[in-house]
């Protein structure tokens, strides 16, 4: 089994590859909906494909919602906030292949221009794909291929490499320009620098006002671009991710609930424990114990 990179690295962090130094990240996951509701927002350069090999999954990608059913996937453009979350019971099994632009030319003049009008702020943000169109039942079937040839590893790199380049010249046929009415890349700019802030000092005491600052805004107008682009108050979002960091903590370390706690940003264990059970409707302990039996990503 591939090693699985955790969805909810922290914003523009770079992607753990599963060979070091090869931009190319191919993994399977599965996640049980009651363990674990949604993975955090994040964002990367990396393009994004995410296929759902069982059950569905949600995502939200900037301020669009989309769901994806079994046998369908979804490519996420480079640099777009996204999280998947789920409304059902039951298992999500997925594979997800991401591709950074340096294995694209993205140092060379001519590809530069190429992948900043494909994979450029200005371009989709998004494209839902169906198994039932013949070119995107193709691009289902390449991350199908790219993840059998990962878990092989045959040495030979360069059908890798074929692969992974002839799937981001196919998705990139059918990427569109966005007209400049529906773009607002400064208010997600801003976005990016006030979650960038709450993932960097999460750990610490945070105020609306910190957050509202990090983005050089007022609270009213943090408050807006939350609820806007993220569906969430500064501090549901703030919450959510230190959850989500606790979660990594008690599947990943030993350490005892109460540094986990501590060490996430809460005040107290016996708070962590209310909380983490308001959202994941577990126990930090019963959540360990799960984690580390039955492999939850």
């Amino acid at each position: 089994m591939v090693e699985s990179l955790q969805i909810s690295s922290d914003l523009s962090e770079k992607l753990s590859y599963n060979l070091p130094g090869f931009p190319v990240c191919v993994y399977e996951g599965s996640v049980r909906v009651r363990d674990l509701n949604a993975f955090a927002y994040h964002w990367h350069a990396d393009l994004e494909f995410l296929l759902i090999v069982e059950g569905s999954m949600n995502y939200m990608v900037n301020d669009q919602s989309v769901r994806v059913e079994e046998g369908n996937a979804i490519f996420v453009n480079s640099k777009r906030l996204h999280r998947g979350f789920f409304a059902d019971s039951g298992n999500c099994s997925h594979v997800i292949v991401t591709v950074h632009p340096t294995l694209l030319g993205e140092h060379t003049s001519a590809g530069k221009t190429f992948l900043n009008q494909k994979f450029g702020l200005n371009a989709d943000d998004f494209l839902h794909l169906s198994a039932q169109i013949a070119w995107q039942q193709e691009i289902i079937n390449l991350l199908i291929d790219i993840n059998e040839q990962m878990k092989r590893n045959s040495g030979n790199l360069l059908h890798l490499i074929s692969r992974c380049s002839y799937l981001c010249a196919c998705i990139a046929d059918h990427i569109q320009e966005k007209s400049s009415e529906s773009i607002d890349n400064r208010h997600l700019a801003i976005i990016h620098d006030m979650t960038d802030y709450i993932h960097r000092h999460y750990e610490f005491k945070l105020s609306t006002d910190d957050i509202a600052a990090a983005g050089s805004v007022c609270r009213s107008r943090c408050c807006e671009l939350f609820k806007k682009h993220l569906r969430l108050t500064p501090n549901n979002y703030l919450v959510q991710y230190r959850i989500q960091k606790s979660c990594d903590l008690l599947k990943e370390t030993n350490r005892p609930v109460s540094e986990v706690a501590i060490a996430c940003g809460f005040q107290s264990a016996s708070y962590f424990a209310y909380v983490f059970h308001k959202h994941t409707g577990h126990t930090p302990q019963d959540f360990r114990k799960q984690a580390t039996s039955v492999p939850l990503s």
